[in-house]
């Protein structure tokens, strides 16, 4: 029997603020099995953002379980959510996030540094990770700032690879690139989901939800549908914000 890697249920997430309440997430529970590409798509304001930090354990609900890989972590505190991260979750942004002056091969050193990973190994499974994304080894010592944004892209999941997470969470991850370069990204994945990782994608836009083998949509802080992407008829909700 397929492993949950995350199972949530009920969750609600309410914010306070100029003297009234906003609930950004209004009831959400889902499962997602290990093994499973899956993209959650809202439009802006729908709670997939808000959705999104719980899940990668940057925010905790309101009320309401969640289990990663296994692990309640609703609950955590600053220091033990900080803990779940860097064992269990490798984060790829729109934005990169990537250290500009730092080499290619430092960036992705760098999650290690917080781990129990021997000195001696660091380098080894950075090179495994740059080679699995398909980085040109030539540019392992470039600066991250001279790369090419489909380039960075790579990078990132490269960084989010090297510390075996249970969860690759990808917010927006093709939003700063152009279409083929984005199409590329989205090809990555989908290797390294049929290589065995699970992957939660957040997008506004359909045509990359539509890449993924199940499309959950986020409305008004409640999952409004959950399909795979070949029944999900996603096109028509059009896109929104992100």
């Amino acid at each position: 029997m397929t492993s949950a890697v995350i199972e949530a249920h009920d969750l609600t997430k309410t914010y306070d603020g100029a003297g009234a309440e906003t609930q950004a997430l209004r009831g959400v529970s889902l499962t997602i099995d290990a093994g499973e590409f899956t993209a959650i798509m809202g439009p802006s304001g729908s709670g997939k953002s808000t959705l999104m930090h719980i899940l990668g354990c940057l925010d905790v609900p309101t009320t309401g379980t969640y289990r990663l890989a296994g692990r309640d972590v609703a609950q955590l505190d600053a220091h033990e959510l900080a803990e779940v991260r860097r064992e269990t979750v490798g984060f790829v942004f729109q934005a990169f996030n990537l250290l500009p002056r730092a080499s290619v091969m430092r960036n992705v050193i760098m999650p290690m540094l917080y781990t129990q990973v021997d000195p001696s190994e660091r380098e080894d499974r950075a090179a495994a990770a740059l080679r699995s994304v398909g980085l040109d080894e030539d540019l392992w010592t470039h600066k991250s700032n001279e790369l090419s944004g489909g380039q960075m892209q790579r990078v990132a999941i490269a960084r989010s690879l090297v510390n075996d997470p249970s969860l690759i969470l990808a917010d927006e991850p093709t939003g700063n690139l152009d279409t083929a370069t984005g199409d590329a990204v989205m090809d990555l994945f989908r290797t390294l989901n049929a290589e065995g990782r699970t992957i939660v994608l957040i997008t506004h836009e359909p045509d990359i939800a539509s890449q993924a083998k199940r499309v959950i949509r986020i409305q008004d802080g409640l999952i409004a549908g959950d399909a795979t992407s070949a029944d999900a008829n996603i096109r028509q909700y059009g896109n929104g914000g992100a």
